[in-house]
This record gives structure tokens, sequence and C-alpha cells, in this order.
């Protein structure tokens, strides 16, 4: 999926897309709505999780 990248905060990434939704639930981040969805980018979210950035980044990009 174009036009995503790391440095967007999920919020952002949820609007240009809600597709990407169920791929975050199922990589384990379940607080879509929560306001560090609106604060932090999908990189550091990932670190928050333990969750690979990379591979997430390959997940989104194959939608």
């Amino acid at each position: 999926m174009q036009g995503i990248t790391k440095e967007m905060t999920i919020g952002e990434i949820l609007s240009a897309n809600p597709d990407v939704a169920p791929l975050l639930m199922e990589a384990g981040m379940h607080c879509l709505g929560c306001p560090s969805a609106q604060g932090e980018s999908l990189e550091e979210a990932a670190m928050v999780h333990g969750i690979d950035i990379d591979a997430l980044m390959k997940a989104i990009e194959e939608l």
C-alpha cells in the first residue's frame, strides 16, 4: 500500500486507509482509537508493542 510510512501516526494511517486496521489489530495494536494512536508514529507504536517495524511495513505494503 503506497503512501503509508512508518513516520505517520496510526490515526493518519487509518484516515488514509481504514483497511489497515485489521492488520494492526492482528499485529497486537489493539488500541487504535486511544490518544497514543493520534500522537505516536507507527514506528514508535511498533517499538512499544515489540513489533518488527520492517515486517509490519512489508505486510502493509502487501495489502
